[in-house]
């Protein structure tokens, strides 16, 4: 495929990192302006990655046996993004039905509807680029896919900041409401999801299920128990990058959760529960214009993967990615000016647009061309588990063994990237170009 072609397939998830941005540099805060206590923030979390774990292993199972007449992973892109943009603009008004349901559970329902409704439009976009792509233009298409993705979540990372600091709008709010700028910052990524979207259903042309794109037909299956099956039958190397993937996303969520209050507590001098103060906002202000930092080192590093990992290979690049996360993370705890913060975001962009693009492209080596959709469902665990166990045991051990003091949890986090990092060693990767290159110059150098 073309570069252009490969673009058109995967605009769609600028509008879907665009949501994911704005919940994740938003979500803690809205919580918290409802009421939430910090201990209870992970619990609330927890709604997205269960909701994630149950969601996408069947829709990955449906859209292998799916084809309508906008294609086979398009009807599921579309679906996600009506749902997702209905989550987006009632979530920060969530107090409208203060008099019905108290705003808090409203908040955190329409975060698990927001979660589910981004996972059905998300897991077919990771397939589609498996479908149609051949092993060596992979690893392009999942960088361009991770370019996409952080332009999408800088954007909606610093949406609320430049609303309130540039355009004026408010950014203040009586306790228990949401600041207008973060409510604008909603509207706006609502529509930037659909658009986006529609975008790729309508530029992007799919292989019928009976035909894949070598021209084979493809097997028949159905039932649901398939999943089951698939998940007893997983590949080696996915079980190896499970791993992986385990202390990534523990450290991830980690990050997402507690990187406000963190921020506002150690580095802005803000009191533990004083989440309505001028410091408060303004530190989540500052954490959506780091987040989005971070996202845009994603993107542009997204772009550099294809030409080292075709130096270094592909597990090499992921571990030197991870490392660089996971120092950038242990940093937060020494530093004491807001600005600098904008230096670790650059390894934690790294890590992230790594994060994004490496594992999907070892992994699909190794996976049957025909359960590309089950199978990147089920790689999917691998990202909800971790965060559903951090949910649990994060929010109490910030309250108990931390003493409240979030900081620790980014500091943890940073560790967990470096054991990431080190598990990479072990994976598996026979697809690798560079690795058959490497074995060829051995015996090209015995003999």
């Amino acid at each position: 495929m073309s570069f252009w072609d490969i673009w058109n397939m995967s605009f769609g998830f600028l509008g879907i990192q665009f949501g994911f941005a704005l919940q994740n540099a938003n979500a803690s805060r809205i919580l918290q302006t409802f009421g939430a206590d910090v201990e209870h923030l992970s619990w609330f979390w927890i709604a997205a990655p269960l909701t994630g774990m149950i969601v996408q292993p069947i829709i990955g199972h449906y859209s292998d046996n799916t084809w309508t007449r906008l294609g086979r992973r398009k009807p599921y892109f579309l679906f996600g993004a009506i749902f997702t943009s209905l989550a987006l603009i009632f979530m920060p008004n969530s107090s409208m039905l203060a008099h019905l349901i108290p705003p808090m559970l409203v908040g955190a329902g329409m975060l698990m509807i927001m979660d589910a409704s981004i996972n059905v439009a998300m897991e077919p976009f990771r397939a589609l680029v498996a479908d149609l792509l051949p092993s060596d233009q992979r690893t392009l298409g999942f960088s361009i896919q991770t370019f996409l993705i952080g332009i999408g979540a800088v954007i909606g990372s610093w949406l609320p900041f430049v609303l309130a600091e540039w355009f004026g709008v408010e950014k203040g709010a009586d306790p228990g409401q949401v600041p207008d700028n973060v409510t604008v910052s909603f509207y706006f990524g609502a529509a930037v999801l659909m658009f986006s979207i529609i975008w790729t259903v309508i530029r992007t042309k799919e292989y019928p299920p009976e035909v894949n794109s070598d021209g084979k037909p493809a097997e028949k299956r159905s039932g649901f128990t398939e999943i089951f099956r698939d998940f007893a039958r997983m590949p080696k190397t996915m079980k190896q990058l499970g791993i992986v993937q385990f202390f990534s996303w523990f450290a991830l969520f980690s990050m997402w959760v507690f990187t406000t209050p963190a921020v506002a507590v150690h580095i802005y001098g803000a009191g533990i529960d004083d989440t309505s103060s001028p410091l408060f906002q303004d530190a989540g202000n500052w954490v959506g214009v780091i987040f989005g930092i971070y996202n845009g080192v994603a993107a542009l590093y997204a772009l550099l993967l294809p030409a080292i990992a075709k130096q270094i290979g592909r597990k090499l690049t992921h571990s030197l990615s991870l490392l660089m996360g996971g120092f950038s993370l242990i940093s937060f705890y020494f530093i004491s000016d807001p600005l600098m913060l904008i230096i670790p975001m650059i390894g934690i962009g790294m890590a992230w647009g790594s994060i994004l693009a490496m594992p999907y492209a070892i992994l699909a080596g190794s996976i049957p061309a025909h359960k590309m959709g089950i199978y990147m469902g089920i790689f999917n665990f691998f990202i909800t588990i971790p965060q559903i166990i951090n949910g649990i045991i994060g929010g109490p051990i910030v309250k108990r063994l931390y003493d409240s003091q979030a900081i620790y949890a980014i500091v943890f986090a940073g560790i967990c990237l470096l054991i990431a990092s080190l598990s990479v060693v072990f994976v598996e990767d026979k697809d690798d170009r560079f690795n058959i290159n490497i074995f060829r110059k051995k015996i090209t150098k015995i003999t």
